[in-house]
């Protein structure tokens, strides 16, 4: 083996312990060091050109409305939101996701 596959650099990162914990836990499972799963996470980077993995927050709840009542406590809640000018257009929204992915 050359110098240059042996050599590695050091990595400090702080998390919380249950997640530590847990993560050690699973790797332990599957026969995999820690280690080489943050290498493995790296390489992986590397290859893709970014992060792995799809990253984007939770979806929000679906509006439920069960009845005549929830559907008015709703449309209260609408309009107080364009009364306090929490709102985007469909214009003006469609130009964000547009200008985002480039189209």
């Amino acid at each position: 083996m050359s110098r240059e596959a042996t050599r590695t650099a050091t990595i400090y990162t702080r998390v919380d312990p249950e997640t530590k914990e847990k993560a050690e836990s699973i790797l332990s499972q599957l026969g995999i060091p820690m280690s080489n799963a943050v290498g493995m996470f790296l390489k992986q980077i590397v290859l893709q050109n970014g992060i792995p993995f799809e990253m984007k927050l939770p979806a929000p709840d679906p509006v439920i409305i069960r009845s005549k009542d929830d559907l008015i406590v709703k449309l209260n809640e609408a309009e107080a939101d364009i009364e306090s000018g929490n709102y985007s257009d469909a214009k003006e929204t469609l130009g964000r996701i547009r200008k985002k992915h480039n189209v």
